[in-house]
C-alpha cells in the first residue's frame, strides 16, 4: 500500500498486509488488554512513549491501529486516534486544542450531540463559544477573539444538507493562526477531503457512513498539517514537559504531535477506548465504503427529485435540489454526493407523527450511514435539547423530518414513503388544492428502478 493508490484502494488494503504462518487476509482482531514485553527495558521505554509499541489497549491495540491507519489514509492525513465513539472524538480533538485559550467559534447548525458538549459540558470548564451562520466567511473572521481557540465546524450539515465552502473560512482562521476542524461524518471521505480543502482536523463518527452497517460504535481524529511550533501558544505540543521528561511532542514527534497528544494524553487519562472487535466491524464496514455510498447517493436524489411534488411535502433539503442556495458549490466541490441525509419538511407539524407511525418498511431511529433506511425527527430526538432560539439558528423546524437513506432499493423506500405521505395527509382533512391528490404529481415509485447510479468518477486528488 503506498501513497500514490487510489483512496478507494486503501480502504481494502491501508494498515495492513497478511503476515505471520497463516497469513490471514482479513485483519486478526487482538481481543487482550495488555500486551507482554520481552525485559523490563522495553517495557519501561515503552511507558516512556521512547520506543513504539503496544502497552495497553486503552492507549493503543494492533486492530485499532489498522483502523487508524486506514482512516488517516482515506483522509489524507498525517495520523489518526480512533475512539470509542464520535462523541468522543469530537472531545479529544477539542481538548487537544484548547491549551489557555478557552474560545471556540462554531457553526450554527452543528449535530445536536456537538451543541451539548460545547454548551453544556465544555462551558463548566468556562469554555465560551461563538455561534455562526457557516456559510458566511465574514461572520467567522467577526467572531475571532485573542483566546479562539479553534473553528469547529461540519462538511455537510445534518439535517439540512448544507455545504460550506471552505477555502475562504480556512484562509480566515490560519490569518489568525487558528486551526479548523471539521466533522466529515456524513460527507465520508468517499464524497470529501476536507484536508485537502484547508482542514487541520478531521473528526469521525465511525458509526455512521463509514461503518456502514449500524453495527459498531466508534470514532477518529485525523490530523493535518497544521504549524504547532509556538510554544506560548501551544505548550502542551510545543514546549518541554514532565510528562514527557521534559522533552516536547513537538521535538519527539513531529508531524504526529497533536495526534500523541490526544492518544497520550486525553485517550490514556479519560479512557473513550475502542474495543478490538468493534474496530474489526468497522474495518469490514470500510472495505466497501465506495459501494455503498455510491448507491447510496444515487438513492438520495432520486428520492429528493420524487418526493418535492407531494401535497403533504413543503420542502425537500438536499443540495442536488437546483433551488437549494448550495447547489452549485456542491457540484463543484462534492460532485459524488453529500451522504445519506436528505431532510424532508413537511407541509404542517401535525403529520410529523402520522408520517412517521405510518411507515412500515423505514424505520424510527437516531442513527444514520446504516444499511437500513432510518427516520427521525430532530426537534424531539437527536437536537431535543437545543432551545427554540438554537432551533431556528440551525434551520430545524418542528416539522422537519430528517431521512438516513441505506442500501434498499429505492422504489421500494418511495412507495413506503408515498403511502404514509398519502395516509397522512389525507387523515388530516387538509383540503387538496387544484384537484391534486395525494402522490399525484411526483414520479411513481416504478420509475427509480431503471434509475441508473451515477458513473463513476476518480478520487479527489
Amino acid at each position: 500500500m503506498t501513497a500514490t493508490h487510489h483512496p478507494f484502494t486503501a480502504g481494502v488494503h491501508a494498515g495492513y498486509a497478511p503476515e505471520g504462518p497463516l497469513r490471514p487476509l482479513t485483519a486478526p482482531v487482538h481481543h487482550s488488554a495488555a500486551f507482554a514485553f520481552a525485559s523490563h527495558a522495553e517495557a519501561a521505554a515503552k511507558f516512556a512513549l521512547k520506543a513504539p509499541g503496544f502497552t495497553y489497549s486503552r492507549t493503543g491495540n494492533p486492530t485499532v491501529a489498522i483502523l487508524e491507519q486506514r482512516i488517516a489514509a482515506l483522509e489524507g492525513g498525517s495520523s489518526a486516534v480512533a475512539t470509542a465513539s464520535g462523541q468522543a472524538a469530537v472531545a479529544l480533538a477539542l481538548l487537544a486544542l484548547l491549551q489557555g485559550p478557552r474560545h471556540l467559534v462554531a457553526s450554527a447548525r452543528l449535530y445536536g450531540g456537538t451543541v451539548d458538549l460545547l454548551t453544556d459540558s465544555f462551558n463548566d470548564f468556562g469554555v465560551t463559544v461563538t455561534f455562526v451562520e457557516p456559510t458566511d466567511a465574514d461572520a467567522w473572521r467577526a467572531a475571532i477573539r485573542p483566546d479562539t481557540a479553534a473553528f469547529v465546524l461540519e462538511s455537510v450539515t445534518n439535517p439540512q444538507v448544507q455545504v460550506v465552502e471552505l477555502e475562504p473560512i480556512a484562509a480566515v482562521a490560519h490569518a489568525a493562526g487558528i486551526p479548523v476542524v471539521v466533522d466529515n461524518t456524513l460527507a465520508t471521505p468517499f464524497a470529501y477531503r476536507p484536508l485537502q480543502h484547508g482542514a487541520d482536523v478531521v473528526v469521525h463518527s465511525l458509526t455512521k457512513g463509514l461503518g456502514g452497517h449500524g453495527a459498531a460504535l466508534g470514532g477518529a481524529v485525523v490530523a493535518g498539517s497544521f504549524d504547532f511550533s509556538d510554544p506560548q501558544r501551544w505548550p502542551q505540543i510545543a514546549a518541554p514537559r514532565d510528562r514527557y521528561r521534559g522533552d516536547s511532542l513537538l521535538s519527539r514527534y513531529g508531524e504526529h504531535a497533536y495526534a500523541m497528544l490526544v492518544r497520550s494524553k486525553f485517550l490514556h487519562d479519560l479512557g473513550p477506548a475502542l474495543p478490538a472487535g468493534s474496530a474489526a466491524t468497522l474495518l469490514q464496514g470500510i472495505e466497501t465504503l465506495h459501494v455503498r455510498a455510491g448507491h447510496v447517493a444515487a438513492s438520495v436524489v432520486a428520492l429528493a427529485d420524487a418526493l418535492e411534488g407531494h401535497p403533504a411535502v413543503a420542502r425537500v433539503h438536499h443540495v442536488s435540489r437546483p433551488d437549494h442556495p448550495q447547489h452549485a458549490l456542491a457540484a463543484q466541490d462534492y460532485p459524488r454526493g453529500t451522504g445519506c441525509i436528505l431532510g424532508v419538511e413537511l407541509a404542517d407539524a401535525a403529520l410529523v407523527a402520522p408520517v412517521v407511525d405510518a411507515l412500515q418498511l423505514i424505520a424510527l431511529a437516531a442513527n444514520i450511514g446504516d444499511a437500513r433506511t432510518l427516520v427521525a425527527h430532530p426537534a424531539s430526538m437527536t437536537h431535543c435539547r437545543l432551545s427554540e432560539a438554537q432551533l431556528a439558528s440551525a434551520g430545524i423546524s418542528q416539522a422537519l423530518l430528517r431521512l438516513s437513506v441505506g442500501l434498499e432499493d429505492p422504489s421500494d423506500l418511495l412507495a413506503d414513503l408515498r403511502q404514509a405521505l398519502d395516509a397522512a395527509w389525507l387523515g388530516s382533512g387538509a383540503r387538496l388544492e387544484s384537484g391534486a391528490r395525494p402522490g399525484s404529481s411526483a414520479a411513481p415509485a416504478s420509475q427509480l428502478a431503471s434509475q441508473p447510479a451515477p458513473a463513476s468518477q476518480p478520487a479527489p486528488a
